[in-house]
């Protein structure tokens, strides 16, 4: 669930959506929206959902006990610094009467029916009900996933991935003295700097050949492996965990014959989107990412014709988009790319016209006093797709050289060859990370060459940034490069 933080929506619907009525079914009868999932795309989808028909008559079904919440916050609350796990319940009860949205907690979705357009729930106490649907917005979400490793069933082994995870392991913590981390994405690292702030030995077990193995290339990794280290996380890459040894509670993990003692595991081993719902009822599962299948209005496609299925939409981790660098199916599953799905599916679901132009991967996360951040492709990953790139580096400081308090910083340039357009980038640093990538994404999505990127006007304070900026300095190095 490697995500950022995603803000409250009730001010975010812009001002020109308007209502508009149920088209072509009568004042008397209100459109009807079925959302499964109540989390980022569930949530967003709802509230626009609202505001481009107010009259609608909308349900959400959560099978949590919780609406609403930043699973992007959970390390840091568990680290403790977010006061309170109660502190990311971003959207109360009162929110949803305030919206007129009928919210089922705890509720289940068991069958969808597309052809009678009916969506089987059942609450905790084991009540059935039959909801009729106009519009069906899939916002299922993803679980947590772990391979099939000896040993994972015994007690002191984690996944993160709800409140109640969280609590669990914050529990366990009190009395653990040595972790294991399993898989070094954002929520491993962070998971780590975590438990490693509270006092734990910290080991990270890695299967690929570095850490943010998706996010980033080595030369950038190497820098985040290297505070890891400072601050006294242990790192072994490249191998996997063979087993997990313990009685019923954990003991140690096997990796190349080593036995390293842990008294706490965390699997950080990555999400998969939950598609049963949508595939028991026919609807067309991506392959190449295993989740549902949209197209450009975020419409689901039939299982059998892959056409979409009007009024039936997906949103969030379990729903596929397409790469906006390469154009193959990708699968985001990041807090902004799920309020930005539920964006559009609620808008069209409720009568209006929105497109998804798809995904960049923009990322960022902070570790220790490292922050890092991707968007596009890495040169790794042009690489296995066959695509000529030209790379560039420039570490640079975040103020005027001379002002006091000023971080470095280093921004790596991925640029396609033959086009000599942004695809890529990677930022490392001190501080002020968030803001390059948002703009290295910006110059991928205006298809911009590193010659325009060379040529961008910046600001200059000596107390906030230097007069050359790292990222023009980045793209003259690739600009000599291509000569």
């Amino acid at each position: 669930m490697p995500c950022l933080w995603w803000p409250k929506l009730a001010a975010l619907a812009p001002s020109f959506l308007k209502p508009s009525g149920c088209f072509g079914r009568g004042e008397e009868m209100a459109r009807r929206i079925v959302i499964i999932g109540a989390n980022a795309a569930g949530v967003a989808a709802a509230s626009f959902a609202r505001r481009t028909d107010r009259k609608a008559e909308i349900t959400l079904i959560e099978k949590d006990r919780y609406p609403g919440y930043s699973r992007c916050g959970l390390p840091f609350a568990i680290a403790g610094e977010i006061p309170s796990l109660d502190d990311l319940v971003l959207f109360k009860p009162e929110w949803f009467k305030g919206m007129r949205l009928d919210l089922r907690l705890e509720t289940e979705a068991k069958r969808i029916d597309l052809q009678s357009r009916t969506v089987e729930i059942e609450d905790k106490s084991g009540k059935k009900e039959e909801l009729s649907f106009d519009s069906l917005i899939l916002c299922t979400g993803a679980r947590a996933w772990m391979p099939p490793i000896e040993g994972r069933d015994k007690k002191g082994v984690f996944m993160l991935r709800t409140i109640d995870d969280a609590r669990a392991i914050m529990e366990a913590l009190k009395d653990a003295k040595k972790a294991v981390v399993i898989g070094a994405g954002a929520i491993g690292l962070e998971m780590a700097a975590a438990m490693r702030e509270k006092g734990l030995e910290v080991t990270i077990v890695e299967l690929l050949p570095h850490v943010l193995p998706v996010a980033v290339d080595e030369d950038v990794a190497k820098l985040l492996q290297d505070e890891l280290e400072e601050h006294g996380v242990r790192l072994i890459l490249g191998k996997p965990v063979k087993r997990i040894i313990g009685d019923e509670h954990v003991k140690a993990v096997e990796v190349d014959g080593e036995e390293i003692e842990a008294d706490l595991i965390l699997a950080a081993t990555g999400v998969r989107a939950n598609t049963e719902l949508a595939a028991e009822a026919g609807l067309a599962i991506c392959p190449a990412t295993r989740a549902i299948r949209t197209d450009f209005r975020l419409r689901c496609l039939d299982g059998q014709r892959h056409r979409p299925v009007e009024g039936v939409y997906a949103a969030g981790d379990c729903a596929a988009s397409i790469h906006m660098v390469t154009g193959l199916p990708a699968l985001s599953q990041l807090g902004t790319t799920a309020v930005r799905m539920g964006k559009v599916a609620g808008i069209n679901a409720a009568g209006g016209y929105a497109t998804f132009p798809g995904v960049l991967g923009s990322f960022v996360t902070k570790v220790f006093g490292l922050e890092v951040g991707s968007t596009g492709i890495t040169a790794e990953m042009a690489k296995r797709l066959g695509i000529d790139v030209v790379t560039g580096v420039a570490t640079h400081v975040t103020k005027a050289e001379y002002y006091p308090g000023g971080k470095h910083i280093r921004v790596k340039l991925v640029v396609e060859r033959a086009t000599k357009r942004i695809v890529g980038g990677q930022v490392v640093g001190g501080e002020d990370v968030t803001q390059r990538i948002n703009l290295l994404a910006l110059a991928i999505q205006a298809r911009m060459t590193v010659y325009d990127l060379a040529n961008i006007r910046t600001a200059y304070a000596p107390p906030v940034a230097d007069v050359w900026e790292p990222v023009v300095l980045a793209a003259d190095v690739v600009a000599r490069r291509l000569g």
